[in-house]
């Protein structure tokens, strides 16, 4: 956000650069931030450095105080003490709290690449965590425990900072969890905390993360029928949490969910048991063997697409060096939508007709361009002429719908490629779909074929035709967040479209887990430690046995049973069914409300996330008034943003990859703006590509 436009939004709203606040005018400007994960911690960075490049703070100064019961940097989900074989999803060179500095400018911000190449950049760090770091390239997947020595680094360089800054008094962490936000009548607001000690605050900045969340009906069900029996039901949850030492030894343990959270209770359940991966010298796929310490359950996991996630491909970037969107191009979106060509709102699209056909041409595109260098005896009068067919096809004119050009694309593979199947990327996320076994035996045998596939696809990086396509997709999926966080894509088509089905899409197949974690999965599967049902299974508690039991019914075989259910993905980010207190009180208040939207029946529905306003994210109150002085910042944000629990991208600009960075630096821009630094003088500091 640039200066000039927070200057402009705030002469439009009639806020002045003092704005409202506690006792008089001279007073200390109060900013409390609630939350001291990675998005508050990028937020204190952001005033800190903004206030230090433009020489402080002028009047009576800037008090930072940041709320968190948990150590301000890694907050809750990032602890330093928490079990070092849950790693990150993202390689080092990806995630960053804070824009990259020159080396050697003295400057807090880093990456954490920038971290791992400097061994912890003068860090106090122990023996094990510069042990890991010795130990790592800029592609492996860090611990998220040693992420968080990261963040807890990053945070002490940025109080440093602030210490040396003129006016800045902080950042102050009151290690404590806030309640509610209520409006003082002097001006400003007074922040509650739990044992009833009261903040005082000009400007407060919502950056709560992770929080609970009130359970579905069925999920509050399994776990009252498994209360009065001796069987436990684990609810969503943040994996780091959980007591997995409770889970007996030699039992079956039922799992819900194949996603990221399964790896990690696959792992502490295995390894963190004492068992150990061996080498086997077999190409990838077959390249480890797990020797059990007998002391593992039997893990039993299910999900509807009847398939873990996808192994991420093994290439040193974030998307394939390889891939180049020709077809879905951010600008090309934006024109059509400034044209009026399309959505149910003026100046948007419809994902489904104006993105998604655009986004499939891409990813047909780049498989089949793979397959050609990787298969040429699959197109027998050559490869090259096939792909100048494929070009032209599918640089038809936008007006020519998707079943036209895919018809095309099947004659021209009948007539050059016969043995070359079409590539149809959504039925590549569900591979068991239709499919069913006699025997658990040969759906055992069809799972571990699948997962030794997908490693020694993934193995291959950019040599993988289906990895490619994938890699195309997860870039399309980045010009799509784009298009979705600058309202460029109807709301009800995000909601219905980008959520309901492109999301789950991308998630199973470009955001999987390391390829390590499949080459475990697959040998603790051969191991007969981890066993994986059937497509779209069942989940039932039998009142009479006191046992939860799980059948698909694409698998004949007798059900499943255990005393243990463990539903394996976090709790809901979904602002109306929010356990935490602090924002069901600014819900029931009315002080914000969840961002709404119009249904297909007519209908307006609560969204996901917060309603906020402008570059900033002020929050919107249930009555339409705009709180200017409380902002919003991370995965409250979901209802305008989309993927908002990943973290920015290192070296990415504020309207790609770094877009949290460009949100926490707006928020800061105003906050220093309405605290007396002369908008001329606030500079950024940094400058995101």
């Amino acid at each position: 956000m640039s200066e000039q436009s927070v200057q402009q939004g705030n002469q439009a709203e009639g806020r002045g650069a003092g704005g409202p606040g506690p006792g008089s005018e001279s007073a200390v400007r109060r900013v409390v931030v609630i939350g001291a994960g990675p998005r508050g911690t990028s937020a204190v960075e952001r005033l800190v450095s903004r206030a230090a490049a433009s020489g402080g703070v002028p009047a009576s100064g800037l008090r930072i105080e940041v709320v968190d019961s948990h150590e301000p940097g890694p907050g809750h989900v990032w602890n330093t003490e928490q079990n070092r074989l849950f790693l990150m999803n993202t390689p080092c060179f990806y995630p960053t709290v804070t824009p990259e500095r020159p080396a050697g400018s003295g400057a807090p911000g880093l990456s954490f690449e920038q971290f791992r190449r400097l061994m912890g950049d003068g860090a106090v760090l122990s023996e094990t965590e510069r042990a890991e770091l010795g130990a790592m390239s800029r592609t492996s997947y860090p611990p998220r425990a040693l992420y968080g020595a990261y963040l807890r680094h990053v945070w002490a360089r940025v109080a440093a900072l602030a210490e040396s800054t003129p006016g800045v008094d902080g950042p102050h962490h009151v290690r404590a969890t806030a309640v509610a936000i209520d409006p003082d009548p002097a001006g400003g607001y007074r922040v509650v905390l739990a044992d009833g000690e009261v903040l005082a605050a000009h400007d407060v900045v919502l950056a709560v993360g992770h929080v609970p969340a009130r359970l579905t009906p069925a999920q509050e069900a399994a776990g009252r029928a498994a209360a009065g029996f001796k069987a436990s039901y684990l609810p969503p949850h943040v994996p780091a949490d959980v007591d997995h030492e409770a889970f007996p030894a030699g039992e079956n343990v039922l799992v819900r969910g194949l996603g990221l959270n399964f790896f990690d209770l696959m792992i502490v359940l295995s390894e963190g048991r004492g068992g150990e991966f061996r080498d086997t010298g077999l190409p990838a796929g077959r390249a480890l063997e797990y020797v059990p310490s007998g002391r593992e359950p039997l893990v039993i996991a299910g999900s509807r697409r009847g398939a873990p996630y996808r192994a991420k491909s093994a290439v040193d970037s974030f998307v394939p060096r390889g891939v180049t969107l020709r077809h879905l191009v951010y600008e090309r979106v934006a024109r059509a939508a400034r044209q009026g060509a399309t959505g149910r709102t003026p100046g948007t699209v419809d994902f489904e007709r104006h993105v998604w056909p655009l986004l499939q041409r891409d990813v047909v595109e780049h498989y089949y361009a793979t397959l050609a260098d990787q298969a040429p005896e699959l197109f027998p009068s050559g490869a090259e002429p096939f792909l100048e067919d494929l070009a032209q096809i599918l640089d038809a004119p936008n007006d020519i719908g998707d079943e036209v050009w895919t018809v095309r694309t099947k004659d021209l593979l009948r007539s050059a490629a016969p043995e070359a199947a079409f590539f149809n990327i959504r039925a590549l996320a569900k591979p068991f779909s239709g499919v069913g076994h006699t025997t658990p035996e040969g759906h055992a045998a069809a799972i571990l074929e699948w997962l030794e596939a997908d490693a020694a696809g993934a193995a291959l990086g950019e040599g993988s035709a289906e990895h490619q396509g994938i890699g195309a997709l997860h870039a399309g999926r980045l010009v799509t967040k784009r298009l979705a966080a600058e309202g460029l894509i109807d709301e009800l088509s995000v909601a219905t479209q980008v959520r309901g089905w492109f999301e789950p899409l991308v998630e199973g197949l470009a955001s999987g887990p390391p390829l390590e974690r499949t080459e475990q999965l697959a040998a603790l599967v051969r191991a007969g430690v981890v066993r994986i049902l059937g497509p779209e299974p069942t989940y039932t508690f039998d009142d009479a046995e006191g046992l939860f039991s799980a059948a698909s019914p694409w698998v004949s075989a007798p059900p499943v049973t255990s005393r243990w259910m463990v539903e394996a993905m976090m709790p809901a980010n979904r602002v109306a069914v929010t356990a935490s207190p602090l924002l069901r009180d600014v819900l029931e208040s009315g002080l914000g409300r969840p961002r709404r939207r119009t249904n297909e029946d007519g209908e307006t529905v609560p969204g996901s996330g917060l309603d906020v306003v402008g570059a900033d994210h002020r929050l919107v109150g249930e009555d339409g008034h705009v709180a200017d002085n409380v902002h919003v910042l991370g995965l409250q944000l979901s209802s305008i943003q989309w993927g908002t629990a990943i973290a920015a991208e290192a070296g990415a600009g504020s309207d790609d990859g770094a877009r949290t960075l460009g949100d926490a630096d707006a928020v800061a821009a105003t906050i220093l703006l309405r605290a007396g630094v002369p908008l001329r003088q606030v500079a950024l500091g940094w400058v995101l590509p």
